[in-house]
C-alpha cells in the first residue's frame, strides 16, 4: 500500500510518501480501507506519535488518526462492525494512523459514519468532535443556560465546541482575529471578542466554563473570568495552579480519548442538522508535508483532511 511515513522524530520536513506493508488485524481489529484521514498538525510532536502503548520506539511510524473509510477485514473476536460497513473513528494515539491506504483500527473505536457526510467530511470529525465533546460534557459538565468561553472558537476543536455548546443551550462567547467574527456568529457565537485588539477578562465575567485550546498567557489570564464554582478545561496545557483568590474554581487538562458511544452521538447529531464539520483544505495523501505545513502555520479555521480515495463508493 501507499502511505504517509517518518523515519525520524520531526516536522513536516520528515514526511515521506512511499510504498508500506500492508497491516493485518488483530484479535478485536478491524483493517479499514482507507477514503480520507484528518490532519492534526501537532501529532508530529507528541512522543505517543513515535512510541509503542507500552513506550518503546516505533519507527517507521504512520500519521493521522481521524479516519473514514470501509471494513476491508476483520481480526478474531470482533462484533462491533462488519465488511463493508462504512465507518468513522479516532485511531488510538500509540498505534499507526489513517495517513495510509489501509489502516488498522481496534473495532470498539469505529462508530458508522454519519449518512449524511461523505468520507472527506467525516474524517474532519472524530478527533475535533470529541476532544469538544469531552471537554464541555464529560469534564465541564455544561448545561443549559450556562455562560461558555471558547478559545481558538474558530480551530478545529473550536468549532465544534461552539455548535456543540449551542445544540446544549448553553451562552457561548469566543475569542477568535476579526476575520472569523462573522462566520462564528453564523454558528451560534453571541460575543466574539478579537483577542488582538481587546482583553476577554476586561469584557467576560462571572463564566461557568471555559474551554481553552491555546494555552500560554490565554490560559492563565482564564481564571479571571470564571465565577465560583466555575470549570477551566485546557486541551493545550495543564492549567496552572490558581491563586488563593480564585478558591472555588477548578483547572482541568485531558487528552481526547477515542468513544464509539460519543462518536454515534454526534453523527446523529449531525444527521440531524444541529452540527457541522467546517473543511479548510482538502488535499490529497501524496500532498501531506503540504497539509501538515499549513496546518503548523496556524489560523486555521477548521479542519485539514487528506483524500486517500477519489472513489467515494459508501455502501
Amino acid at each position: 500500500m501507499r502511505a504517509i511515513r517518518l523515519h525520524a522524530r520531526g516536522g513536516p520536513e520528515r514526511l515521506v510518501y512511499e510504498d508500506a506493508p500492508l497491516p493485518e488485524p488483530a484479535a478485536g481489529e478491524a483493517l479499514l480501507r482507507v477514503y480520507a484521514a484528518g490532519v492534526t498538525p501537532t501529532e508530529l510532536t507528541w512522543s505517543e506519535t513515535y512510541q509503542t502503548p507500552d513506550g518503546h520506539e516505533r519507527l517507521p511510524t504512520i500519521p493521522g488518526h481521524d479516519v473514514s473509510g470501509v471494513v476491508e477485514a476483520l481480526g478474531p473476536d470482533v462484533s462491533d462492525v462488519s465488511l463493508g460497513d462504512a465507518v468513522y473513528g479516532l485511531i488510538a494515539f500509540p498505534r499507526d494512523g489513517s495517513a495510509a491506504e489501509y489502516a488498522v483500527v481496534r473495532a470498539g473505536d469505529l462508530a458508522p459514519k454519519p449518512r449524511t457526510l461523505d468520507h472527506v467530511h467525516a474524517a474532519a470529525v472524530p478527533i475535533s468532535a470529541l476532544t469538544a465533546w469531552q471537554a464541555l460534557f464529560t469534564h465541564a459538565g455544561l448545561s443549559a443556560g450556562q455562560r461558555v468561553l471558547i478559545h481558538g472558537a474558530a480551530g478545529g476543536v473550536g468549532v465544534f465546541a461552539v455548535q456543540l455548546a449551542r445544540w446544549r443551550g448553553a451562552h457561548v462567547s469566543a475569542t477568535a482575529s476579526a476575520r472569523h467574527h462573522e462566520f462564528l456568529r453564523e454558528l451560534g457565537v453571541e460575543t466574539v471578542i478579537d483577542y488582538r485588539t481587546a482583553r476577554f477578562e476586561e469584557v467576560l465575567r462571572d463564566v461557568d466554563v471555559v474551554l481553552d485550546t491555546i494555552g500560554g498567557d490565554t490560559l492563565e489570564r482564564s481564571w479571571n473570568v470564571l465565577r465560583r464554582g466555575g470549570t477551566l478545561v485546557s486541551v493545550a496545557a495543564p492549567p496552572p495552579p490558581r491563586p488563593a483568590r480564585d478558591a472555588g474554581t477548578r483547572g482541568i487538562f485531558f487528552i481526547v480519548e477515542p468513544s464509539r458511544a460519543q462518536l454515534v452521538e454526534i453523527g446523529e447529531l449531525i444527521d440531524a442538522g444541529q452540527i457541522r464539520p467546517v473543511l479548510n483544505a482538502v488535499l490529497p495523501l501524496a500532498r501531506a508535508r503540504e497539509a501538515f505545513e499549513r496546518g503548523q502555520a496556524g489560523h486555521v479555521r477548521g479542519k485539514i483532511v487528506l483524500r486517500v480515495d477519489d472513489s467515494e463508493a459508501t455502501p
